[in-house]
């Protein structure tokens, strides 16, 4: 997107909001969230383009809070004035309409701060018309599948309290696979504001290393505990579950957290872990639904140790607590684990014998309270023997305790980390992602 066209869409969404100001009755409130992306999709399969295209979106979202009650409505944003100005002003008086008939929301929060942001981060993307060659050229004799998606996300936001914040930022992810004669698969992906050439190659011919030992003949394993290497993509489907009823202090206080008994100090993770939300990437905005701004940094896990939770407004209001600037639903968003001090090279030999495994899928609590995740194993999970890969493996179903993998069985943590990019493309294209490291574990349970 040309620098005149996001400019253009700027003060058009400025515009909007000093209308709302003019035409609010002095009772009511509003907020106005903005979603807008100009983005290229590209979809691969059998190393060949299946689909392509460019999607210029975007939507605004209206809230409306009026004596203690509020209602939403969401509808297109073009940055043409006029047409976006007949969508909101009769969303506004619908809202009017609704809102005598809602219930009062006892913990409704109404915009009361006075932040202003505005973060513009350019990238170095592919040009539109170099993304298949430059994808293609790595494995045109492969069966390659995937995705890229490129271009500029904007996120914006607005509100009768005078908060301000304007988030743009230029990126790409490549979700892939390379798939064997035998139907097993490399999954890889590939991300960032700027393409790396070197990067992308060195990704490639690591994946194509896993996909000749991927014809080895597959060994079927015993269920049975087993000490276990999760690679950085891996560790980062397990974090996501913190999200999912853990991390959240409604979750805590409801009774409802997997992390219920750390939050008690009844248990502790290994003094080898921490987790922090960290926001000075520049991947995603710091401000939420209501125009709060996070910290930079916010330590969330410390050596083993809950030192904080994710609250936002409505949840401090219920349950007395001070907010961080966390989102509606708790859930994080820029998570960073802690490298520890497992090399590159140790990998294997340190594992020694057991399993090495690439990615996790089909993830859920299988016992919330004790923090129980089930899932399987998924592509590219291998079995070692005398730090050598000797196999891939059948897939395996898993079931263990947090509290065991990254407590008293977390043997280490890798002394780099990775980012791993969030790749939904659903409603818009997601932002953001998990900077973790890889992670060495002993006895870790698989059921079947």
């Amino acid at each position: 997107m040309k620098i005149e066209e996001l400019s253009a869409l700027e003060v058009s969404f400025n515009r909007l909001i000093e209308t709302l100001l003019i035409k609010k009755a002095e009772n009511e409130q509003f907020t106005v969230r903005l979603s807008s992306e100009r983005s290229q999709f590209t979809r691969f399969n059998h190393a060949k383009v299946r689909q392509t295209g460019c999607v210029a979106d975007g939507w605004i979202e209206l809230t409306l809070m009026a004596n203690q009650r509020s209602s939403v409505r969401q509808f297109p944003f073009t940055g043409n004035w006029e047409l976006d100005w007949q969508l909101a002003y009769p969303a506004l008086q619908e809202l009017r309409d609704e809102l005598i008939i809602l219930p009062i929301d006892p913990y409704l929060v109404l915009p009361s701060e006075t932040n202003t942001s505005r973060e513009v981060h350019s990238g170095n993307l592919l040009a539109e018309e170099a993304v298949v060659q430059t994808v293609l050229e790595q494995v045109t004799e492969l069966d390659f599948t995937g995705i890229y998606a490129g271009g500029i996300v904007i996120k914006a936001y607005g509100d009768s309290n005078g908060q301000k914040h304007w988030f743009a930022t230029d990126s790409f992810t490549l979700d892939y696979s390379l798939f064997s004669p035998s139907g097993q698969a490399v999954k890889g992906t590939f991300a960032g504001s700027d393409w790396d050439e070197s990067a992308y190659i060195a990704k490639i011919n690591e994946a194509k290393k896993q996909l000749e030992l991927l014809a080895r003949p597959s060994k079927e394993l015993p269920r049975g505990q087993y000490k276990t290497y999760f690679a950085p993509a891996a560790v980062a489907d397990l974090l996501v579950m913190l999200s999912w009823g853990a991390i959240s202090e409604a979750d805590i206080q409801q009774g409802n957290s997997a992390l219920a008994a750390l939050s008690r100090q009844e248990k502790q993770l290994s003094t080898a872990f921490s987790l922090k939300e960290n926001f000075q990437r520049g991947l995603v905005p710091r401000f939420n639904e209501l125009g709060e701004m996070a910290a930079p940094e916010l330590p969330l896990i410390e050596k083993g140790r809950l030192v904080n939770t994710l609250v936002n407004s409505r949840t401090a209001k219920e349950y007395q607590k001070t907010a961080n600037g966390a989102n509606s639903s708790e859930a994080l968003r820029a998570p960073e684990i802690s490298p520890g001090n497992l090399g590159f090279e140790q990998i294997l030999p340190k594992l020694d014998t057991g399993l090495y495994l690439s990615n996790l899928h089909y993830l859920n609590w299988s016992d919330r309270q004790t923090g129980r995740i089930t899932g399987m194993t998924r592509y590219a999970c291998f079995w070692v023997e005398n730090g050598e890969i000797i196999a891939p493996i059948e897939n395996l179903r898993f079931d263990e305790s947090l509290y065991r993998f990254w407590g008293e069985n977390l043997v280490d943590l890798t002394d780099f980390q990775e980012f791993i990019p969030e790749v939904g493309t659903y409603e818009s294209r997601q932002l953001g992602g998990s900077l973790v490291p890889g992670m060495l574990v002993e006895d870790f349970t698989y059921t079947l």
